[in-house]
């Protein structure tokens, strides 16, 4: 029974305790002041690109966002990237071009259907900017994020920016409240482990890179155009940050159902980019991001697996000790329950996401969940998005 005893906090400890340490060591460092040499007056030219599929109900939106962006129109280009839609995506994003002629908007619309990160290398090619931005149609930007976010990569050693992403519907179910929670848990984070050197999570609402870094989007092939991309700047030694100034909005599923197929894909990915990250620090080719590489490793992969031992001894104490139950049930749930079923949710899809990883499963990347139609105009005009 003592043996058991010890394993239950020994996995314990593994699953959530070093986890809960990590937190409140990023939640401190990232309210330290930066150590950069950053120049407040870049400007460099930026060509923003939007991959786009089936986005009808959203594309007006997204393109008056980006009308309101707060930039030189001359250093500025705006690139859709339509991979073959089905509805009327382009005809209305030609339509707000040709209503436009201010904005320096060009649109290309592939014949066939190839997937966001091929859609994304295409118009990378016709990208004239020294910075590369990328965001999704359902994201919207504030209309000062270049100019507040974009110095960062003035530091020579800093290669690519994300930022937070900020609900607008957090509100709207017990799904949303939850997930917002969760979000300003890991946005802390992000910051914190930026600080200290890189993050390794970017986010498709708003990314920017230096072209000069940026050969290709996912070039290990990971199925993330995000997170994938990173992978070549931490074997040039960049370093990749996530800023406070880059926030950006978007809506998330208020069902259960929808939530979790959300973050099966994209755990899904996050797991092959981990894998390669793997892969490439046991071969000693990374440059930078090595810390951050470890943490990752022990917080997505070992992390999970020792859940499993975790859960095993739980059920175990609660067959030999009956009174462990109710000292559980009373006093140690009730503080726990919020972050027990979040952190519990997500290491059993991380361990759905290992398996499906060995038997080379991948799920579709880029379809529109049904979110998009929560979106409303009175949303984005209350947050000055549009």
């Amino acid at each position: 029974m003592i043996v058991i005893l010890i394993l239950w906090i020994t996995f314990g400890f593994l699953s959530f305790g070093i986890l809960g340490l990590n937190f409140l060591a990023m939640k401190r460092t990232a309210s330290r002041p930066w150590r950069l040499k950053v120049d407040k007056k870049y400007m460099p030219k930026v060509s923003i690109i939007v991959p786009t599929y089936n986005e009808s109900y959203v594309i007006r939106f997204k393109l008056e966002n980006l009308a309101k962006i707060d930039y030189p129109s001359k250093f500025m280009q705006i690139i859709i990237v339509d991979s073959n839609s089905s509805d009327s995506t382009v005809s209305i994003a030609t339509k707000f071009a040709e209503q436009h002629p201010n904005l320096n908007v060009r649109i290309l619309a592939e014949n066939e259907r190839k997937g966001k990160t091929a859609s994304l290398n295409l118009a990378l090619r016709e990208c004239v900017g020294d910075v590369v931005v990328v965001s999704d149609a359902d994201c919207f930007l504030p209309s000062d994020i270049l100019s507040k976010s974009l110095p960062f990569l003035s530091d020579v050693n800093v290669g690519a920016i994300s930022g937070s992403k900020l609900l607008l519907n957090s509100q709207q179910s017990w799904v949303t409240k939850t997930e917002n929670t969760y979000l300003n848990a890991v946005n802390l984070v992000k910051i914190g482990e930026s600080k200290t050197g890189s993050t390794l999570l970017f986010e498709g609402g708003f990314s920017a890179y230096k072209r000069v870094l940026l050969d290709a989007f996912d070039p290990y092939n990971t199925g993330s155009d995000d997170c994938g991309t990173l992978i070549e700047f931490a074997v040039k030694g960049s370093r990749a940050l996530s800023v406070p100034e880059a926030v950006f909005y978007t809506v998330f599923p208020i069902t259960w159902k929808e939530k979790i197929n959300v973050k099966i894909r994209r755990s899904n990915q996050l797991m092959r980019v981990l894998f390669r990250y793997a892969s490439l620090f046991s071969e000693r080719r990374l440059r930078g991001s090595r810390s951050a590489v470890i943490k990752a490793i022990f917080t997505y992969i070992v992390a999970p697996v020792a859940f499993i031992g975790f859960a095993i001894s739980t059920i175990f104490l609660f067959i030999q000790l009956p009174y462990f139950v109710l000292v559980f049930l009373i006093f140690i749930l009730p503080t726990i329950r919020s972050y027990s079923f979040e952190s519990i949710q997500n290491y059993i899809i991380l361990l759905l996401s290992m398996v499906s990883v060995v038997f080379n499963k991948r799920f579709m990347t880029w379809k529109q969940p049904a979110d998009r139609l929560l979106l409303t105009e009175d949303m984005l005009r209350q947050h000055s998005l549009i």
